[in-house]
């Protein structure tokens, strides 16, 4: 597996979105261990969870369990970068309700650790930023956590340029992931891919298909990708995160997953080389 640089560690050029596996229409346990596992035997070693992604208020944390209990069960499981984020909150009546301050993502984050049964988070981020809370508030726990020992790289999500620059400035230049959504349906995030390109940060597109709902439709959709995946005789979805990867060495798709089969198709786009034509096509798409 080809690799790519968060912070100061190499992980898998693709990594493996975990929400799918622990909200609504989750499959069982065993199959949702088994698509980790196919993920691990093909070289991936970034895991992206949350602690938001449960259904029920009596789960919370849900994947981050199920992604603890995969990677003890798996000779490859230390290998992994697991990147979780805290503050968004699910109450358990389907919303998603947000909390950015200081007090709750430090307590969110030591909740995390226990989930994940370490002595510190290889990637924590902060979720979605909290219009009742000052960004600056929100991003100095994320420091403070930094300092303390209890992450090992800080990282934001859904964030605009200007949150991106002032959250390095108050990491004193230690940010190392930048997750937001972006995919040939959303393309908004362009801005925020190039600074992370020029700053060296690790962007890490979210919904890279245009979500659960219509990552089978890809290629019915945006007929290039379709095109150029019969052209190479693999899937629109391969050819998708191909094109993510050539537009800058500093991303990183974090494709979500609960079948060993869609995983193992994804990772295959690190080998898929697009040419420069190909590349304009589907950012023309």
């Amino acid at each position: 597996m080809k690799t790519r640089r968060i912070g100061t560690v190499d992980v898998s050029a693709i990594g493996l979105g975990g929400m799918p596996m622990s909200i609504e229409g989750r499959p069982d346990e065993s199959r949702s261990i088994a698509t980790i596992h196919a993920a691990l035997d093909a070289g991936v070693t970034l895991i992206d969870t949350a602690d938001a992604y449960h259904m029920n208020a009596h789960d919370a944390g849900h994947n981050e369990s199920l992604i603890a209990k995969a990677l003890a069960s798996h000779d490859r499981g230390p290998e992994v970068l697991v990147a979780t984020k805290g503050g968004h909150v699910r109450p358990g009546d389907g919303s998603w309700t947000l909390d950015g301050s200081a007090g709750h993502l430090k307590a969110a984050c030591e909740a995390s650790l226990g989930r994940l049964g370490v002595e510190a988070i290889g990637l924590y981020q902060f979720h979605r930023p909290d219009p009742e809370v000052p960004y600056e508030e929100s991003i100095g726990a994320l420091r403070d956590l930094l300092d303390e020992g209890k992450i090992l790289h800080a990282g934001i999500s859904n964030a605009n340029p200007e949150q991106i620059r002032l959250a390095n400035d108050i990491l004193g230049g230690r940010l190392a992931s930048v997750q937001n959504q972006f995919s040939p349906a959303f393309r908004s995030s362009e801005p925020e891919l190039e600074l992370c390109a020029e700053l060296g940060i690790a962007f890490l597109p979210w919904s890279p298909f245009g979500g659960i709902k219509h990552a089978g439709e890809l290629g019915t959709s945006y007929s290039p990708f379709a095109r150029i995946a019969e052209a190479h005789g693999v899937s629109p979805q391969r050819v998708c995160l191909a094109w993510m990867l050539a537009k800058s060495p500093t991303v990183l798709p974090i494709p979500g997953s609960s079948r060993p089969e869609t995983i193992l198709d994804s990772v295959a786009a690190a080998d898929l080389v697009l040419d420069a034509a190909e590349v304009a096509e589907l950012d023309a798409a």
